[in-house]
This record gives C-alpha cells, structure tokens and sequence, in this order.
C-alpha cells in the first residue's frame, strides 16, 4: 500500500473564490486578506518544507512569503489564480533563503545539535511514521522532481500553473512528476518487500 494513498483528502476553497480574496485584499478588505492567509497558509509551508527548508526555517519562510505577497498586492491582477501567484513568490523567497544562509552559516551552541533535533520530534502524532516515510522518499527524489510532484500532486495545482510557477515547459513538469511517480512506487515497493 502506497503511503501517499494513506494522506486523507484536503477540502480546500476553489481557486476562484482565493483569486477573489487576493483582489479585494488588493483593495483594502481586511476581512479578505485573512481568509486569503488562511486558505493558502498550509499550502505555502508544505511547498516551502518540501523544497528543502528544515522545519524551524519552513516557518520563517512562510512568513516571508505572506509578506512578500501582502506587500505587493496591488500588482496582483488575477491572470493567474491566487495559488500558482502565491506559489511562486514562496519559490522565490525559498532561494533567497538559501542564497542567504549559505552566504552566512550559522553558528549552533548545542555539540550534537541533530540529537537535540531528534529529542524534540513529536513522536506520538497519529500519521507520524507514515509522514516521515513519506518526507524521507521525497526528500529522496531530486530537486526538480520533487518540486513538480509536491506542486501537482500534493498542492494540486495543475501542470500548467506548476509551469508557471517552475519557469519550465508543462511537458517537462508531467516528465518530472511522472518520474518521480516511477522512484516513489519503486522505493515503496523496495520496502514493502524488504
């Protein structure tokens, strides 16, 4: 059994109606800005995650991207829906994260910090082994696979908005997800059999 097929389905707002709240918040509605943070929020960091930030710098990159994107706002004209605009600013905001970081490594006091890592996971989560295979075969697949499958089939942007958002040929993000379709059953099975 795949574990991708274990994740439950996510019931999210149509794409219109995040498009709309994008537009009004351009016009100053409060209101419209908060349904459009909450509506997007658990996407941006899942994509933000799943192209490589760890999970403390997920966070700050989330945030970034909301920022990024409140404040330019008002070059927002809806050709594009909300999602795939959003999407992208976070790609950008996630380069620019680790341009910066490996301009200027950090410093940790702890001696072992992965142990102090290890230590601090939540382990009793229901879905938690199930969420770390997953995690660890596509951190496996790289960078380019990876991206378009998280985009397409985990955000469920279409290929052409996941297109957009990568600045590749939509051909290229169907070789991509299917390739990375091909090494994640391929791995899955590795293990069901191992």
């Amino acid at each position: 059994m795949s574990t991708v097929a274990l994740l439950p389905p996510r019931k999210q707002p149509k794409e219109e109606s995040i498009t709309a709240w994008a537009l009004a918040a351009r016009g100053g509605d409060t209101e419209a800005v908060e349904h459009f943070v909450r509506a997007l929020h658990p996407d941006v960091r899942r994509y933000v995650t799943f192209l490589g930030a760890d999970p403390q710098s997920a966070d700050d990159l989330t945030q970034d991207t909301f920022l990024r994107a409140l404040s330019s706002l008002h070059r927002f004209e809806g050709r594009s829906s909300a999602r795939t605009w959003l999407l992208a600013i976070a790609r950008r905001a996630v380069i620019d994260g680790i341009r910066h970081s490996s301009a200027r490594p950090r410093l940790v006091d702890a001696a072992d910090w992965e142990a102090v890592v290890e230590r601090n996971q939540p382990r009793d989560l229901p879905g938690f082994d199930d969420g770390v295979v997953l995690a660890e075969l596509l951190d496996a697949l790289p960078d380019d696979r990876r991206e378009a499958f998280v985009l397409t089939q985990m955000s469920g942007l279409s290929y052409a908005e996941a297109a957009l958002i990568t600045g590749c040929p939509i051909g290229t993000v169907r070789s991509r997800v299917a390739r990375a379709r091909v090494s994640l059953m391929r791995w899955l099975g590795e293990a069901d059999d191992g």
